[in-house]
Formats: C-alpha cells, sequence, structure tokens
C-alpha cells in the first residue's frame, strides 16, 4: 500500500487541568493521496477536535500525525504554519472571506501570506481559479456583494490557490440550499478529479456523504466504523 498523504497513530486529546475532558480516544486514521472521504458523526462527537489536529492548528495530547512521512509533532509553531500554508487548504460551513476586499483578492490571499509579497503570477493564478469557479466576472466584486453560493465558490478557489495535497471542509454545503449546496459539492469533486487533490469533508448530510468514495463514522471521539461510498 502506497504511503499515506496523512496519517493519524493513536491520537488522543484531552482539555482541561483540574476536570479533563477527554474527547478523541486513540484515533487511527489515513487519507491517502487523491481520496475524497467523508467525516460523520453526531453533534460532539469529536469531528471539530479532530479537523483541527488534522488540519495542523492543534496538537494531540498523545500520538503521532504524520504528513507526507514526516512526524508534525516536533515541528515548533512557525514550521507547522509553513507546511499547513504549502500542503494544506481549508473550507468552512461560514466562507469567512475577507468582506472589503474583492473575490479577486480573497483568493490572493493565501499565496501572499504564503510568499510574503506579490510575485509574478498570482493575480493570473487567482483569474484562473475564479474563472474554474465561474466567476470571472466577480473578480472586482467585494466579497458582500456576492450572494451566498457565489461566496463559497470564492472560499474554494481561496483553499486550492497555493495548490494543496488535501483540502479539509467542514460542513461546506451547511449554511447553502440544497440546489446551491449540491453545485457546491459537485466543483469540489472536481477540482479532485482534475487536479487529484484530496479531499476530507466533514457533513451530517448523509446524501453528501454517500457520494464521497469512503465515510467515517466517529462517535464519542472514536471511529466506530468506515465504509466505501461512491454513490455519486
Amino acid at each position: 500500500m502506497a504511503e499515506p498523504l496523512l496519517l493519524l497513530e493513536g491520537v488522543t486529546k484531552s482539555f482541561g487541568d483540574g476536570v479533563v475532558t477527554h474527547v478523541l480516544h486513540g484515533i487511527d486514521l489515513a487519507v491517502g493521496r487523491g481520496e475524497f472521504a467523508a467525516l460523520i458523526g453526531p453533534s460532539g462527537s469529536g469531528k471539530s477536535t479532530l479537523l483541527h489536529i488534522l488540519g495542523l492548528l492543534d496538537r494531540p495530547t498523545a500520538g503521532r500525525v504524520l504528513l507526507e512521512g514526516r512526524d508534525t509533532g516536533p515541528l515548533d509553531d512557525d514550521a507547522r504554519t509553513a507546511l499547513r500554508g504549502r500542503a494544506l487548504g481549508f473550507v468552512f460551513q461560514f466562507h469567512h472571506l475577507l468582506p472589503e476586499f474583492t473575490a479577486l483578492e480573497n483568493v490572493l490571499l493565501p499565496m501572499l501570506a504564503r510568499a510574503g509579497r506579490e510575485r509574478p503570477g498570482m493575480r493570473a493564478r487567482a483569474r484562473a481559479l475564479l474563472d474554474a469557479i465561474g466567476l470571472s466576472e466577480r473578480a472586482s466584486f467585494r466579497a458582500t456583494d456576492l450572494s451566498g453560493g457565489q461566496q463559497q465558490r470564492v472560499a474554494i478557489a481561496r483553499a486550492l490557490a497555493n495548490e494543496p495535497l488535501l483540502v479539509l471542509a467542514d460542513e461546506p454545503t451547511g449554511n447553502l440550499d440544497t440546489e446551491t449546496g449540491a453545485n457546491a459539492f459537485e466543483m469540489l469533486r472536481r477540482f479532485n478529479r482534475e487536479l487529484g487533490t484530496a479531499f476530507l469533508v466533514v457533513t451530517h448530510d448523509m446524501r453528501i456523504a454517500d457520494r464521497c468514495d469512503r465515510v467515517v463514522e466517529l462517535v464519542d471521539g472514536r471511529i466506530r466504523a468506515e465504509r466505501r461510498g461512491g454513490v455519486g
């Protein structure tokens, strides 16, 4: 079996000093290159905590997180930030676009953050991504002048700006109506097929989960089941 892109080994997470709350209990999870997987589970099951650890936004209490075979545990915060900016992208339920910035500028931001300044080709890449999501004519529109569905599409383009190996999507369709959400999901699927980008999608919508290649169910901080998806 090929080496996983992202691998969790025996990951636990607890919060508190006096009264300790145990959230994750010995998580073993692998995400392969180019995979499109769903993470499901009831509220309070630990999905958000797990996603923060997967995204190198938080550290586990115990266990290891390996990205491209590299143990991220010994890395300091600066090294983790650099690795996260290079290898990972994020899409959230609430798009978190900067309202005073245009669609083009919002897509540019991850590239500027990574490089420290604007470099040749950045704007062309941002425009190409906006064209790929069907919003090239909205490039100069401020985020507040876009519809909810358009804002989420810009958020998807922003997540792909640095050509990440893996995109973590936290309820990316949860704030959209059924049709707009289905369109946003299909956009993620298309980028997965065309670019080979891996995706892990946290969702409560089983119609979305069943269209992923694999479905991982998290209950009470433990992986209870895994199954194949692939309905569409």
